[in-house]
């Protein structure tokens, strides 16, 4: 891993306190992501409408902490579900509670009663994403196009008017590269595959047998 910063990193510090999307890569085989500090900007850059749910970034401690009490989630639950997010990189569906009403900045990841919430904090993205701790974040692409897995396909798909983080050389250009795996989460930890991604996809075409291995590398 470089000592030194990513490529364009200053330039999406400034482009995201600016109020702008930028295009952040995720480690292989996860494609890019665009993020942003509004869903607005996420979804303008995707060119899709402005009020359309996206993932809350769960990338800091502090915000896992702060929407955990607003979770109906038991606490062997509670922990599956951060190990999701944290380790195994997913987007995840986690149920809210009726009693606990939820912050305002969590309007826009909520989907039918769950929050829609991605936790990865890839180390080389460390010094960018602690100065933005609240983030929003959808896949790198355009609508109707596949995600880019390439920092050179992210900038042709969105153009010179979005900053790109580069960080193809600490990615495997030979992976098969997707976006993320989505599951759902119940109170009691049970789990549901909601969508194909990079994760299930590894462990080949039948989902159950990636939620079989999440049962037993969990207990």
């Amino acid at each position: 891993m470089p000592d030194t910063p990513l490529p364009a990193v200053g330039a999406a510090a400034h482009a995201l306190q600016a109020g702008e999307a930028v295009i952040l890569p995720n480690p292989s085989p996860l494609t890019y992501v665009v993020t942003a500090t509004t869903p607005r900007a996420v979804n303008a850059a995707k060119g899709r409408p402005t009020d359309q749910e996206v993932a809350l970034w769960v990338h800091e401690d502090t915000t896992w902490s702060g929407l955990a009490p607003h979770l109906d989630l038991e606490p062997a639950a509670l922990r599956t579900a951060f190990t999701l997010l944290r380790e195994e990189l997913v987007t995840l569906l986690v149920p809210v509670r009726a009693d606990a009403p939820l912050p305002s900045w969590t309007a826009p990841a909520l989907r039918d009663g769950h929050l829609l919430l991605f936790g990865a904090h890839w180390q080389p993205l460390s010094p960018l994403l602690t100065r933005f701790p609240r983030l929003y974040v959808s896949s790198a692409n355009r609508t109707g196009q596949p995600p880019a897995a390439t920092a050179a396909r992210a900038a042709e798909m969105f153009g010179p008017g979005v900053t790109v983080v580069d960080a193809d050389a600490l990615r495997r250009p030979d992976a098969a590269h997707a976006a993320t795996t989505m599951l759902r989460i119940g109170p009691a930890g049970d789990l549901a595959h909601v969508r194909h991604g990079a994760q299930d996809l590894a462990h080949g075409p039948d989902p159950q047998v990636y939620l079989a291995h999440l049962q037993t590398s969990l207990e």
